[in-house]
């Protein structure tokens, strides 16, 4: 079962999603991997062994709490986190692809199917409301740094030595779990939401080497195709007048 965590404080902008060569080599410094899903204000249920979901709804009322501390170029740093997400995804996935080695490198199609993977609905688009925009944005971060959480996991145990992928997937995790500060602080300020339904997908624990490399490679994959569907709908809502 994953550990508890809080991101305390104001939202942040987090750093880059990771650049650079790309090497399966270079023993990093291993730390305990954790899944950190509750966020600013907003209580949410951790990664379990099953998919689960919060039992809160949509809740709005008077009791919003911390919206006063969005910093004022909040929206645009969410813009900045989206497109740099979307900028970097297929880079992840392909070193992730590198880095578990055969059969993975060459079925690719088969074995990273997403269709066999649990990923949140999304369905907005441009012309949908910025409101629901944003809280189908919030699931959909939510449920993805949950699962890069349990990916990093995996793969500090399967491959320590993969200096350059697991740097990817921290810096990666690093600007999700800002995105999630940002637009919990827009949820609040603007519409007064402060707890969202969430759902997480099946862990890995338990599972032989193959299927936590399968299950990783299908929700990176997935994770390429949503990001830029997320990105495309989300930036013009960001964009400045």
């Amino acid at each position: 079962m994953p550990k508890a965590g809080f991101l305390a404080g104001a939202p942040t902008e987090s750093a880059g999603a990771g650049v650079g060569p790309r090497s399966c080599s270079a023993r990093p410094r291993i730390t305990e991997g954790k899944v950190l899903c509750v966020v600013p204000f907003v209580a949410l249920l951790l990664l379990q062994r099953r998919p689960v979901a919060g039992r809160a709804l949509l809740v709005t009322g008077p009791g919003c709490p911390g919206h006063g501390l969005c910093r004022s170029n909040v929206q645009e740093q969410t813009r900045r986190q989206v497109a740099l997400l979307n900028a970097t995804a297929q880079d992840l996935f392909s070193l992730y692809l590198k880095c578990q080695g055969e059969p993975f490198s060459s079925e690719t199609d088969k074995l990273c199917n997403p269709s066999g993977v649990f990923f949140p609905a999304f369905r907005v688009n441009r012309t949908s409301e910025k409101k629901e925009v944003m809280v189908a944005m919030y699931k959909l971060f939510a449920f993805l740094n949950a699962s890069l959480g349990n990916i990093t996991r995996d793969q500090e145990e399967l491959n320590p030595t993969a200096k350059e992928l697991l740097d990817r997937l921290h810096n990666t995790t690093k600007t999700t779990r800002g995105l999630i500060s940002n637009l919990t602080c827009l949820l609040c300020k603007n519409y007064n939401i402060f707890q969202v339904d969430v759902s997480y997908g099946e862990s890995s624990k338990g599972k032989s080497t193959f299927k936590k490399k399968q299950q990783g490679c299908q929700v990176l994959r997935k994770y390429v195709q949503v990001i830029a569907q997320a990105a495309r709908v989300l930036l013009p809502h960001l964009s400045p007048p």
